[in-house]
């Protein structure tokens, strides 16, 4: 056990030991190292201002990858490499090639968000040179820009691509030698405390589950894309904290099923679910922005029981499970009932999630829709999940769960009753769209009024026909009867 932080910020490795659990990375930046270039707009991970990018270890290597700054708590930091706008530079000590090609192209006026956009699209230009216009959009999705628009910033990530350099660039030229330092830093508990505040970073997962057992009321902070806003927003005091973000990140797949660590991010997860759940990856796309997804966890969207979290509704329609740890002990639960009603899941004091199982249904046709304001970075109002078997042209099978409907993500019983067993037709998804309507009592608040979910559950269901009876086709929504 160690009482001290240790992390790499550009060239220098920090270490800390007056360290309280709600400092966030950002302040530490702005108010203790004066590295301004990274801005504080919105304080919720929603705006891009605060982009960093983060070094870490995995299997695969030394990942940098795009963060919020304004979310992520400093004691999450711990074995990490923090890369901030100052520390871009060009071989010859001049702009980087992606502020140059900000620059040439005018994808800047008042400033504010270009550190932010131009630390998006350099984690971009690192891990996808010959990135696309959609690949641009995609991981511009966490960066919001007021003054020029987007054109001229994807048309400054296309030049950086071309005109290339990346094994030219000091994160690749140093990340062997980064990498050795970041493995020293790790193999020990963590514990930090600052004005009565606790924050411990957990070894492994055997000591994560003696911490808990220790600490059963502690607050677990995974990615903190949720946990962060408690502290930024609402002031709360979460101490103690056990930081989990670099714990439980292990993925397989084997007899038919994806078994996910509780603490793989979205983007970890993408690859393998754009493999075995196609039909879902674009969802997963919708969560977030990219900062958010290299954050947010999938075991911490479930463990949190928001009835708006967008992962439960597809996990449930899928009929995944989770295994519960507490100690050396593990339990197997559907994740459907792990929801018990709001704000209670089947989760004992000091136990935690370790391990998401998801069934890959090959032998389903398969669909996950997120209804917002904004298309990209926005909350829910309305997620839906289906898993719909369909054998001889017969309905045998309909599993079929939302969010944002109910104080927990839930079936829809009623509608998958007027499904199962019926033709695949268009009679059937009609039938199960006025269905809906009675298995939820949605509340009214400023997401959607209460008419508007139930509006939107029944035509989900309207949504998936048409897009399963003639595939690839776009679906258009009829303004008129009989149109």
């Amino acid at each position: 056990m160690t009482p001290c932080l240790r992390f790499l910020l550009n060239d220098r490795e920090i270490r800390l030991s007056d360290v309280g659990t709600s400092d966030t990375l950002l302040d530490h930046l702005r108010i203790d190292r004066r590295l301004t270039g990274t801005k504080e707009g919105c304080a919720e991970g929603d705006c891009g201002a605060c982009t960093v990018l983060l070094g870490q270890l995995t299997d695969q290597g030394l990942i940098y990858e795009p963060i919020n700054a304004c979310i992520r708590f400093l004691a999450s930091c711990h074995g990490c490499h923090i890369v901030t706008v100052e520390h871009l530079k060009g071989p010859d000590g001049g702009l980087h090639p992606v502020q140059k090609a900000m620059v040439e192209h005018h994808g800047s006026q008042c400033g504010f968000c270009t550190p932010g956009i131009v630390m998006s699209l350099y984690g971009l230009w690192m891990s996808n040179p010959q990135a696309g216009v959609t690949e641009i959009e995609t991981a511009l999705q966490g960066n919001l820009c007021r003054c020029t628009g987007y054109e001229p910033i994807i048309k400054a990530a296309l030049a950086a691509g071309r005109e290339g350099g990346q094994a030219m660039d000091a994160l690749a030229v140093e990340r062997e030698a980064v990498a050795a330092r970041l493995r020293a830093m790790q193999g020990e508990r963590v514990e930090l405390s600052r004005g009565g505040e606790r924050a411990i970073i957990p070894a492994d997962v055997d000591d994560l589950a003696a911490v808990l057992e220790e600490n059963p009321k502690a607050t677990i902070v995974a990615g903190s894309t949720d946990v962060g806003l408690w502290v930024t927003k609402f002031l709360r005091d979460i101490s103690p904290a056990v930081f989990i973000g670099h714990l439980m990140k292990e993925i397989s797949v084997a007899e038919g099923e994806i078994r996910l660590g509780a603490g793989v991010t979205y983007s970890e997860a993408g690859p393998v679910i754009r493999q075995h759940l196609p039909q879902a990856y674009d969802y997963i796309l919708r969560i977030g922005g990219w900062q958010v997804r290299n954050m947010g966890t999938i075991g911490a969207n479930i463990a949190n029981g928001s009835p708006i979290g967008d992962t439960p509704p597809l996990l449930i329609a899928l009929g995944a499970r989770i295994v519960l740890r507490k100690g050396a002990a593990r339990r197997e639960v559907a994740l459907q009932d792990f929801f018990i009603e709001y704000g209670k899941q089947d989760r004992a004091p000091g136990e935690f999630v370790e391990t998401v199982i998801i069934p890959i249904r090959s032998d389903a046709r398969v669909a996950a829709y997120k209804v917002s304001k904004r298309r990209d970075s926005d909350i829910t109002a309305v997620a839906a999940g289906f898993c719909v078997t369909v054998e001889n042209g017969i309905i045998t099978d309909a599993r079929v769960a939302f969010g944002g409907m109910a104080g927990t993500p839930k079936r829809a019983a009623g509608a998958e009753a007027a499904l199962a067993g019926q033709p695949f037709a268009a009679a059937a998804f009609e039938a199960a769209a006025k269905a809906v309507a009675d298995d939820f009592q949605p509340l009214s608040d400023w997401r959607a009024s209460a008419d508007y979910r139930r509006a939107v559950a029944s035509n989900l269901f309207r949504r998936f026909w048409l897009e399963q009876s003639e595939p690839g086709l776009p679906v258009r929504l009829k303004h008129a009867v009989g149109e």
